[in-house]
């Protein structure tokens, strides 16, 4: 039996996509760069200055992990504001995280409205997903095109809707462009998993077959890109880095069950909701396998198919698994919409107490941790307020049967992310702010213009958090060895921490005043002045 979303479902799913994408950039502008967000900034800064590139550069060199799709997406939304912000930077995954709220509600209000809006709860109260939204996350912009293909697929098949092949290839060759030769990989082993299952036997040899085919066109297009970039050895380069870097180890963790243990915080809420309902499905054996029974059996082949497809590569990293987060959502509210049975009702009220006490231990935490850090928790009474409000509401509302899971769910929600968004974000950025040293540092190099030499801070390390935030074309000087300070030309300028500083303290550089200590990335920094 196929189903149709309704006019009103599409207009609820594009009204709560707004919604999401609202909270994902609020009071998001001239914030800092730091962290991993750095490196793309950085990267959409040198593409602003310099003009669009097929890689991204830095230091004016191109850079061989990643394709430029990306960046450009970032550059195109800075140029507006004529500079790269937090608002510009975070927009594309803001906006992918949108439309993953937006399908799963496609995907599932013609089922069951509660169980869409509370599989969209499960998902927003994920803490990965939670900092993935609200950063510059390529592995977020993935996991909307694989979770779009896998709704293309199904829809074609329950929902009446026409196949849009054009539109599966097209989003493939998207998430090539994203994340390379695995942002092809993964969409296309959760939709294959589907039709594996949907015994659709001619289309899952074609479709394999044609997806095989784009992905061997696309990595040759990738290499001769790269070559016309860089030449051989920058070809090389991408080689190493988005092949045989990730296959290796050589980056990330190589433990093969390391997605399938670090999930169960990595991706809580929802991933071990998810584990104890599929257990659930597996000890209560239905009468028959319906509609929903099935899509809930869809949904854990694709997901397993990400996270065996992922384990593969010996590199590792937590981010990589979100594509199967969306699908973890969906399985973790999926016992709202199985009435019968014990353990769903065990579960029901597991999930409801929990969102029920989330914003009272929001209170707790905050106020646990403002006694340990007093300096940098000053003014929560603004949110402690907001958070006593909602868990007041959560009270009023836990007696009254008829929407009691989802206004819980909606109170734990707004108390999580008014949380992060208040309080967690603003002083992770005081602790690792690394603008105001930088700009310090910049100020006094240009007082007495030389040489900057960056010791100790590697050039895809501490160094990006420097670059990011002087905002011009700056080409400094690297070192590792003491030996190599006592032969260098002078004047010059240095810049290092401070326990690398105090290693030096036999070296002629040790008996320098610094010009300038301060806070850099969460360390203590110094810039040193050798003149002649």
């Amino acid at each position: 039996m196929t189903v149709q979303p309704t006019d009103a479902i599409r207009r609820q799913s594009l009204g709560l996509g707004l919604l999401a994408l609202v909270l994902f950039i609020a009071g998001v502008y001239q914030q800092t760069a730091i962290g991993f967000d750095s490196r793309f900034v950085l990267f959409a800064q040198e593409m602003l200055r310099n003009g669009p590139t097929l890689f991204p550069t830095t230091y004016g060199q191109p850079y061989a992990d990643y394709s430029g799709l990306t960046t450009l997406f970032v550059w195109l939304l800075s140029l507006p504001f004529g500079q790269v912000n937090a608002l510009s930077a975070w927009l594309p995954s803001a906006l992918a995280g949108a439309v993953i709220v937006t399908l799963m509600y496609r995907l599932l209000a013609p089922y069951s409205s509660r169980w869409a809006l509370l599989s969209i709860a499960s998902l927003l109260l994920t803490n990965t997903f939670i900092t993935e939204a609200r950063a510059v996350s390529l592995d977020l912009m993935l996991a909307a095109v694989a979770f779009s293909v896998f709704y293309l697929g199904y829809a074609a098949d329950h929902f009446a809707a026409p196949r849009r092949w054009g539109l599966i290839f097209a989003l493939l060759v998207l998430g090539f462009g994203i994340r390379g030769p695995i942002g092809l990989v993964i969409p296309t082993g959760m939709l294959c998993s589907y039709l594996l299952l949907n015994r659709q036997w001619q289309r899952l040899f074609v479709f394999g077959s044609l997806a095989a085919v784009l992905l061997v066109v696309s990595v040759g297009v990738l290499l001769l890109l790269a070559k016309v970039s860089g030449g051989s050895a920058f070809m090389q380069d991408v080689i190493r880095m988005q092949f045989m870097g990730r296959m290796d180890g050589t980056e990330g963790v190589s433990d093969p069950l390391y997605y399938f243990t670090s999930s169960m915080g990595n991706y809580a809420l929802a991933y071990p909701l998810a584990l104890l309902a599929l257990a659930a499905i597996a000890l209560t054996t239905p009468r028959q396998w319906g509609a929903q029974s099935q899509l809930v059996l869809y949904c854990a082949a694709a997901g397993l198919i990400v996270m065996i497809g992922l384990s593969i590569p010996q590199a590792k990293k937590a981010r990589y698994v979100l594509p199967m987060l969306p699908i973890a959502a969906i399985i973790a509210a999926y016992p709202f919409q199985a009435t019968q049975g014990r353990l769903f009702k065990a579960l029901r009220v597991l999930m409801q107490g929990l969102w029920l006490v989330l914003p009272g231990l929001m209170i707790a935490g905050l106020l646990v941790a403002q006694r340990r850090f007093p300096e940098q928790l000053t003014a929560l009474t603004p949110v402690l307020i907001v958070l006593g409000v909602l868990q007041l509401f959560a009270l009023a509302v836990v007696f009254r049967s008829a929407w009691r899971a989802q206004a819980l769910a909606f109170a734990a929600v707004l108390a999580l992310w008014s949380v992060y968004i208040l309080v967690f974000e603003p002083v992770e950025r005081q602790l690792y702010d690394s603008r105001t040293f930088s700009r310090a540092a910049l100020a006094q190099v240009q007082q007495a213009p030389a040489p900057l030499l960056l010791y100790g801070m590697g050039r895809d390390a501490k160094a990006i958090k420097f670059m990011v935030n002087i905002e011009q074309e700056l080409q400094p000087r690297f070192s590792e060895s003491a030996q190599e300070l006592e032969n260098l030309p002078r004047p010059l300028w240095l810049m290092m921490d401070q326990k690398s500083y105090e290693a030096l303290r036999d070296t002629p550089v040790g008996g320098l005043q610094p010009v300038l200590t301060g806070r850099f990335d969460k360390n203590d920094y110094v810039l040193l002045h050798l003149l002649p």
